[in-house]
């Protein structure tokens, strides 16, 4: 075996929980070249990455079918003798199944796992034996090392680190997310962020889209320490910032799986979703909080959606003033 892909091309989080791939197929096979494939715009997250042979890229956003026709053709250039799809989604499965390699791996739920050499079973729900994430997708990697949990590994730059770099305490805080009900909601950060001590520091991190957003809180918190740095930072360097965090709180989304990628302290807010879907923190030291509240309606789906379906938002109903923060 001389060369392996891996794909997901799905949102940053999901690529960030699949690094757990590349650090286990390194150490079972260090002489191996592994190229990852990801969505156009995610590629910053493995960029000068020590043991990636190639990241490939598919721009799904500008002629979709023909890009997706492009790295068809370039999957099959490149002679791959594994390909490990980790989407259950018809057009990686179509690359992964006319891949050309030998050993096809991906989950059953995929609409062409038929046609892969092995067919892992994909179990997500709300029962208490449902596994996480990284879990679910070392599995796919059952016949060619083990299932023993390797956690995801992100590798900033030193210039990424130096362009962070701060003295003293401070914590970050990631207040977005894509969807309305996985987002704690803005007057609540600013509560949390007016318990602090005034001479720790306060970052808001996110994207450029959530400057505004970020802004605000800030404007409505009478800590005297809050700078907004959504939009001024890449992924590394956000990564880079929350490794020398004392803390950093996160919505369920992709911030939480930078900073486990980090092994960074991580408090983590659960609104409409429930930590049993498997997204939760890995970082050593890390928090789950969620509403104490028994509420039928919680979750309401797998994912985030744009308004409470029932327009109470219960599951908000939250405090993090407990919450411990270490200062030196």
């Amino acid at each position: 075996m001389k060369k392996i892909l891996l794909i997901q091309t799905a949102f940053i989080g999901d690529v960030i929980l699949a690094t757990a791939l590349i650090e286990k197929l390194y150490s079972f096979y260090p002489n191996v070249d592994i190229d990852f494939l990801v969505r156009k715009g995610n590629e910053s997250l493995l960029q000068h990455h020590p043991i990636l042979n190639e990241v490939l890229i598919w721009n799904k956003k500008e002629s979709k079918h023909k890009n997706l026709f492009k790295i068809w053709r370039k999957i099959r250039n490149n002679n791959y003798d594994v390909v490990v799809n980790l989407q259950r989604f018809l057009s990686t499965g179509m690359l992964t199944a006319f891949s050309g390699a030998s050993n096809t791996i991906g989950f059953d739920k995929n609409p062409l796992s038929l046609f892969f050499k092995h067919r892992i079973k994909h179990q997500i729900d709300t029962s208490e034996s449902s596994p996480h994430e990284v879990r679910r997708n070392l599995k796919l990697l059952a016949t060619l090392t083990d299932e023993t949990l390797v956690k995801p590994k992100l590798y900033p730059s030193m210039a990424d680190f130096d362009k962070v770099r701060t003295a003293g305490d401070y914590i970050t805080i990631s207040p977005t997310s894509v969807w309305f009900t996985k987002q704690w909601p803005a007057d609540k950060w600013v509560g949390l962020i007016n318990t602090f001590p005034k001479k720790i520091k306060v970052f808001l991190l996110g994207a450029p889209t959530d400057q505004e957003a970020c802004a605000n809180i800030a404007q409505k918190a009478v800590h005297p320490n809050v700078e907004v740095l959504a939009g001024k930072l890449s992924l590394l360097q956000s990564a880079a910032l929350m490794k020398g965090a004392n803390m950093n709180y996160v919505n369920d989304s992709a911030p939480l799986h930078l900073a486990s990628a980090m092994n960074a302290p991580v408090t983590a807010v659960f609104l409409s979703t429930v930590p049993q879907f498997g997204f939760t923190p890995l970082s050593d030291n890390s928090r789950v909080v969620e509403t104490s509240h028994a509420l039928e309606c919680r979750p309401c789906g797998l994912h985030g959606k744009a308004a409470c379906p029932l327009g109470h938002f219960k599951c908000a109903d939250i405090s993090l003033s407990a919450t411990p923060v270490r200062i030196a």
